[in-house]
């Protein structure tokens, strides 16, 4: 099963930006749709943003996102690197959370992850 790390979390004001990043121990990572969720403690976990594995070249690639992210988060993969990347700009308090990268059959809310890592803390406070 592929593992993954996710990283580039930090302390950063309103306003600012971040890019996080999800590494696979495996190029399996390309066959996998591939989901940024987020949880805050007491919460329950919230999907953030989707991005569609690729079966082959010319597979067209296709992004979801929750709309309170919208306009300021982008999902993006390059499966050479085995990296799965959320740039987030426009930063706000309540986008303050641990972040994950998870695997899913497919981007859907229904569908539930497989692997996820470690996460990390994304922290928006001035």
């Amino acid at each position: 099963q592929v593992q993954l790390e996710e990283s580039g979390g930090a302390l950063v004001q309103p306003g600012g930006s971040l890019k996080l990043s999800c590494v696979a121990s495996s190029f399996a990572l390309s066959y996998y749709a591939i989901a940024w969720f987020r949880q805050v403690p007491g919460k329950e976990r919230e999907g953030v943003a989707c991005i569609t594995g690729t079966a082959g070249t010319g597979t067209l690639i296709n992004t979801t996102y929750i709309d309170s992210v919208k306009g300021r988060f982008t999902i993006s993969r390059n499966n050479r690197k085995r990296t799965v990347y959320l740039q987030m700009t426009n930063l706000k308090p309540e986008d303050t959370a641990v972040y994950y990268c998870a695997t899913q059959d497919m981007c859907s809310a229904s569908a539930p992850y497989g692997a996820w890592g470690q996460g990390t803390q994304v922290t928006v406070w001035s």
